[in-house]
């Protein structure tokens, strides 16, 4: 299915951009990570790397072309795909040449009031090409602050990964607009940047109301004021009835906007017995002016509180949500359950872990035998799409990692072709980079086939929803010691259950099993994987 590709946005203040260069011409090979082009914006001249594989069917903006953010950069599909209706759908002509340099802040939509002079409002930057929405993971700078041309503002967490946000600008950090742990859509207030001692409120009513009105409303009391504590993440909103104590940061320190704290000061009220209303539990104004000592020790006669937490959906829990129902309810499912006997992987482990600087895991096994399998059965390696079935003659084995905010599936390329060792050594550098958030989106795209190892967790069975495009996904159990009958006796064995779960629109239930017959093959005598 062909993607389109546009504009991308690759500054906060890229309203259009210039092709430089072209690397690829119509009919070229495109695979993810290519740089497809030299993309010159109101800063930089960048390069501009592929999300997606396939072939370039079509370019819109040819070399030294310049058009808005989101028109009609270029087409990636498969070879011969009719995209007669996609070009006529979205092409529009190019400026052949830039136009005359304009203040940035005059680029937007009018309003009534006028933006006071050296003041810059910085928007969610779209950070990838498929980014609609934004969510501030941490703010590296507070309102008052001084920055610096080139200076981290921010973490962005988007729908692939968490990026480092800097400045374009240097002057003072005058207003946040999005809050640490809130979303809003791309081209939202992020932050306004100037000259100390402007008048905020006179800038924020100068900004258009259509990025304003995108934005996270952040309450009266703390337009100007920076956050007295940052938030932590992911955002925990504390409910209860009664509720009798306040949300607490990391460091200990109570969350409380700067007036409420002046109030609770000259009121001699201890913050620490106020229970807080404001967003995520924060003591505001209301609360002080509404406290009681009185109030609160009524509360002491219940025997027991009623009490739930609330977590804000991450942009990554948000997007897991959305796939994974797209797949479950899309692709017909199916599962085939199978035990193997590993007393081979085993010893085989062992034996190959006595090597100098060599340590493998029964996980690396798994990996490199369904890469082997799957040369065996490019049915089970496939994609479905509307009108045709696509068999990858290739084997990117995906290995879905848990972390704090859900699950993430980083790539093992060419996983047949490699070493023990080094898809060890791969699958550790990704699950370390995943919980630190380090991933690069094209480290996670273009699997075709994904394996799910819950085995070190002491699970024995379970299946797993199917990650598209791929067909299909393995389950991984773990390996246990119990009575097996070998040879008409029964002995001391170890056994590990798999189910594979198939998209019954490309894998047959014969195709399937024939699959975890060849896998049964390599992982019970995997001195096979070594020839």
């Amino acid at each position: 299915m062909a993607e389109i590709i546009n504009m991308p946005r690759l500054s906060d203040t890229m309203e259009e951009g210039t092709v430089a260069k072209w690397f690829k011409k119509v009919g070229d090979t495109v695979k993810e990570g290519d740089i497809l082009a030299e993309i010159e914006t109101d800063k930089a001249t960048m390069e501009f790397e592929a999300f997606h594989e396939g072939q370039l069917l079509h370019i819109g903006i040819e070399e030294g072309g310049t058009a808005p953010v989101d028109t009609l950069l270029a087409i990636i599909g498969q070879k011969g795909e009719d995209i007669s209706g996609l070009v006529n759908q979205n092409d529009a002509p190019a400026s052949t040449s830039k136009p005359a340099t304009t203040p940035e802040v005059a680029t937007q939509a009018p309003s009534t009031a006028e933006m006071p002079e050296g003041v810059v409002v910085i928007t969610m930057p779209r950070l990838s090409d498929t980014m609609e929405e934004g969510t501030v993971a941490q703010w590296l700078k507070k309102v008052g602050d001084t920055v610096e041309e080139g200076e981290i503002l921010a973490e962005i967490e988007t729908d692939k990964a968490t990026m480092e946000f800097e400045a374009f600008h240097a002057g003072t950090l005058l207003h946040i607009g999005i809050q640490q742990g809130e979303t809003a859509a791309v081209d939202s207030v992020l932050a306004l940047i100037g000259p100390k001692g402007i008048d905020v409120q006179a800038a924020l009513a100068a900004v258009p109301a259509a990025n304003t009105q995108q934005a996270a409303s952040p309450t009266s009391e703390s337009v100007q004021t920076p956050q007295a504590v940052a938030t932590p993440e992911p955002v925990k909103k504390e409910v209860a009835t009664p509720k009798t104590t306040p949300v607490v940061s990391n460091n200990g320190r109570v969350v409380a906007s700067p007036l409420a704290k002046k109030i609770a000061e000259e009121k001699g009220i201890n913050l620490a017995s106020v229970a807080g209303s404001g967003d995520h539990g924060r003591i505001i104004k209301r609360d002080v002016e509404n406290f009681s000592a009185s109030g609160t020790a009524a509360y002491a006669a219940p025997v027991g509180v009623e009490k739930i937490t609330e977590l804000a959906n991450s942009q990554m829990r948000k997007t897991i949500a959305k796939r994974l129902a797209a797949s479950k309810f899309s692709a017909p499912h199916y599962y085939l359950g199978v035990e193997f006997d590993m007393d081979h992987a085993i010893a085989f482990r062992a034996q190959y872990n006595t090597l100098p600087d060599t340590k493998i895991s029964f996980n690396d096994i798994v990996i490199k035998a369904v890469a082997m399998a799957l040369r065996q059965h490019p049915e089970v390696n496939s994609q479905w799409f509307d009108d045709k079935i696509v068999h990858n003659h290739h084997m990117h084995i995906g290995v879905a990692v848990a972390v704090a905010d859900g699950l993430v599936v980083p790539v093992v390329k060419f996983a047949d072709t490699l070493p023990l060792p080094q898809i060890g050594s791969s699958v550790k550098d990704f699950a370390q980079r995943a919980r630190d958030k380090k991933l690069t989106p094209a480290e996670m795209e273009g699997s075709t086939f994904t394996v799910s190892n819950l085995g070190m967790f002491g699970i024995q069975e379970f299946t797993s929803i199917i990650n598209q495009p791929n067909s299909a996904i393995l389950s991984v159990g773990s390996i246990e010691e119990k009575p097996v009958v070998k040879e008409g006796k029964i002995v001391v064995g170890h056994t590990m259950k798999l189910t594979l779960a198939c998209d019954h629109r490309t894998v047959d239930g014969a195709t399937g099993a024939q699959f975890l017959q060849t896998l049964r093959g390599y992982i019970e005598n995997p001195v096979t994987l070594l020839v």
